[in-house]
């Protein structure tokens, strides 16, 4: 037997022995790496907080005296850009929470108002029309039902949690300190990351140069930078979309005369963010806030909203998302609806980036191998 085949065995033999003992520790390696990703959350927070913000970044970075030769400005431009793009994140997050909450709160403390009257109203015409049934009729006039009272006691079951949900106010106050903590913490490093991420990137290519062959780190670097243009087309036109699904609920509204038309709009916008399906999900809110204020004009605004997702599901956002990113509208139905089954939410909006970025390699390789 010779070296080479040696030392081929001795390779098996230490994969096998390295499979058999991850397999024997698969719940401590799990536990390791689960403590590690929980560890490193806020840094992963920030790293999405900077890709996010980076896209805003470079189109801020465009007008700020885009001429100019001066290095005090040219200094400035980064750090003062970086300012106003977290500014304008915030002040977009800060009006649809100031268009949102407020009236969502006047809605619910108008339902805990006027259902005790319509449940009493309903009462005396019961009394009056029970005629046929005298001991119901007898119930009915003699109950003394607190209605107020008891919607309140809801109302409050329903925030405190029913059932145990919350635990305590402490567990409930710990989890938002926490996640504002890593909110903060990956704020911060989003800063940092955004400040050197030239020096960052020079950085990964002088490694990949040192450690990999050329072929390996072509390859690399073409994946990386598909994968960076499709998922920068796609926030933008996932972006663009949400504002266009915002903007003709709202307008639809105000034409039918509906209630809280700029609100609603709002929260099916952003709702929107989630691909074809999202704006349901703000539909329930939208509904809640019409019903308040008329409940036969609550069924006509789900009949609108249905309509316009028929048509945004099924033309504007395969075009606008799909156009933006390169993927036919057909595949980004496909790429929701199995990323949806799959992972969720999370699947649905990772799945059309990801399935444009599959679509352009294949397409890519596909040429390659035509032309050879």
């Amino acid at each position: 037997m010779g070296k080479k085949q040696i030392g081929t065995y001795c390779v098996i033999g230490l994969i096998a022995a390295a499979v058999c003992l991850f397999l024997k520790n698969a719940d401590r390696i799990a536990s390791v790496f689960s403590l590690a990703f929980s560890a490193a959350a806020p840094l992963l927070v920030g790293c999405v907080i900077a890709y996010v913000l980076n896209i805003l970044l470079k189109r801020i970075e465009r007008f700020w005296f885009p001429g100019t030769k001066r290095k005090f400005l040219i200094k400035l431009r980064r750090p003062v850009c970086i300012l106003l793009s977290f500014l304008a994140l915030v002040l977009i997050m800060a009006g649809v929470v100031y268009l949102v909450v407020p009236e969502l709160v006047s809605s619910i403390r108008l339902v805990t108002d006027e259902i005790p009257p319509v449940i009493e109203e309903i009462r005396l015409w019961a009394i009056a029309h029970l005629e046929e049934m005298p001991e119901i009729q007898t119930y009915l006039e003699n109950a003394d039902i607190d209605w107020k009272n008891m919607m309140e006691k809801a109302v409050n079951i329903l925030l405190t949690g029913a059932g145990g949900i919350f635990n305590s106010v402490v567990l409930v106050f710990s989890k938002v300190i926490g996640t504002a903590a890593r909110f903060m913490i990956g704020s911060i490093f989003a800063v940092y990351l955004l400040s050197s991420k030239e020096k960052l990137a020079s950085q990964g290519d002088r490694i990949m140069r040192a450690y990999l062959p050329d072929r390996v780190r072509n390859t690399v670097c073409y994946a990386l930078k598909t994968l960076h243009e499709v998922f920068t087309s796609f926030i933008v036109g996932q972006c663009m979309e949400a504002v266009i699904i915002g903007t003709l609920c709202a307008l639809g509204m105000t034409l039918l005369r509906f209630p809280y038309a700029v609100m609603t709009g709002a929260v099916v916008g952003v709702t929107a963010l989630i691909p074809v399906v999202g704006a349901y999900i703000g539909a329930a809110v939208g509904a809640f806030m019409v019903f308040t204020v008329n409940p036969i004009q609550a069924v006509g605004f789900i009949i609108f909203l249905v309509l316009l997702q028929q048509l945004e599901g099924n033309l504007i956002y395969p075009r606008v998302v799909g156009s933006s990113i390169g993927l036919p509208g057909m595949w980004v139905l496909a790429a929701v609806t199995i990323g949806g089954g799959v992972l969720g939410v999370g699947g649905m909006l990772l799945g059309v980036p990801l399935a444009a970025a599959a679509y352009r390699f294949l397409g890519d390789g596909v040429q390659k191998r035509l032309r050879s």
